[in-house]
């Protein structure tokens, strides 16, 4: 069953191609040609094509969280984040209790086995209580082999990433054993120094959780964890772009020093795509105001209350890198959709090239407009 698909434009290869279309066969990109179809295509794209995002940390929207108990309440979060134009997504969730995480964990299992998520994030509860944030520093604990054995076991090669603090004891250790598993080791929520961060990337870490968030102020006389992810080109670095959690200058800063290493994330909790009131992040407290999510008890000694995640969606993400950060449609392909797919290992989809997953986009930078392309066979 062949599907054709015209467009205008299209983000291809790192390059923006004009007048493109292409050939779509069971959901399978199978040709990609310069000009004007010579059959008649299914749809025309006026505006721009692009890849379908990849959110490689996201905990929940519209209302409900990824730990929800019911499957209808999992499936919420997925169809919020689908209507925004992500195809792909890790399913995160926050510390708590081991018995608990482990019911969470196999509560997603079947949704990982049907593709409906990319796979399971675990951030926490392997985190310093000095950068915890909206994660409760009572249950936080050091990881073990043993322990994080267990989890693999039951989430049935579904946890693909897993966030630590590299200072914790045995850390280091943890983290050369999850990547002998093939798991993606992120480096977060963590006040180490620069010496024990580069251990942890030499024992194959390779993410960097919401960069600057989570992470102490660079400092230049004494070198630390933030400074280390920055300069060391074999990890990623993921970015909440929603204008509370990292200022434009920042934003400039990682694309000076890592131009190739940005990955957008949303990190959303469950207000995404909901009203502003309180609600909860585990077994705290969240007031939402005017879209920024914030604890209403804090954790922290920064002086103000700790940000809660963010209400993001990957198309305001889009949108605010372009717009407000001023990078171009390519940085913004590669940040959302190339970049992520790299780092998960997801080697069928996260561009538009042959033999790829039609996971498709219609998006116009100017007005704001985003559009899920279904791509839909002539016969």
């Amino acid at each position: 069953m062949t599907s054709i698909i015209q467009a205008k434009s299209a983000v291809i290869g790192g390059k923006l191609r004009q007048d493109v279309w292409l050939e779509i066969n069971n959901g399978i990109i199978t040709s990609i040609n310069d000009g004007i179809s010579p059959g008649i295509p299914d749809q025309i794209i006026s505006d721009t094509l692009i890849p379908g995002f990849i959110d490689m940390h996201c905990h929940g929207g519209g209302g409900e969280y990824f730990s929800a108990e019911e499957d209808s309440g999992i499936q919420r979060v997925i169809d919020l984040h689908s209507t925004h134009g992500t195809t792909s997504m890790l399913a995160s969730l926050v510390t708590e209790p081991i018995p608990t995480l482990k019911k969470q964990i196999r509560k997603l299992v079947p949704f990982a086995e049907t593709d409906a998520i990319c796979g399971i994030h675990l951030e926490g509860p392997y985190l310093s209580p000095i950068r915890c944030g909206a994660h409760d520093p009572s249950l936080l604990r050091d990881p073990t082999i043993a322990e994080l054995s267990d989890l693999l076991d039951i989430g049935a090669g579904h946890i693909k990433m897993i966030t630590i603090a590299p200072e914790l004891p045995n850390a280091i250790e943890v983290i050369a054993f999850l990547v002998s598993q093939g798991v993606v080791v992120a480096l977060g929520h963590s006040n180490s120094n620069f010496e024990t961060a580069k251990r942890a990337i030499n024992a194959g870490a390779s993410v960097t959780t919401h960069f600057y968030n989570g992470l102490p102020h660079i400092d230049h006389h004494n070198a630390n964890i933030t400074s280390a992810v920055l300069l060391d080109d074999r990890l990623s670095l993921e970015l909440i772009l929603d204008g509370h959690h990292v200022n434009t200058p920042a934003v400039e800063l990682m694309y000076v020093s890592a131009p190739n290493r940005v990955v957008l994330v949303t990190d959303a909790m469950s207000a995404a795509g909901e009203q502003d009131g309180e609600y909860m992040i585990g077994s705290l407290s969240v007031i939402v105001q005017e879209g920024v999510a914030r604890l209403k008890s804090d954790n922290s000694s920064a002086g103000s209350a700790s940000l809660a995640g963010s209400t993001l969606t990957m198309d305001r993400a889009f949108f605010n890198l372009c717009k407000i950060a001023g990078r171009s449609i390519i940085d913004a392909v590669a940040a959302s959709s190339h970049l992520p797919a790299q780092t998960l290992g997801l080697t069928d989809r996260g561009e538009i090239a042959v033999g790829k997953r039609a996971d498709l986009l219609e998006i116009s930078i100017e007005e704001e407009r985003l559009r899920i392309v279904s791509p839909t066979p002539t016969s």
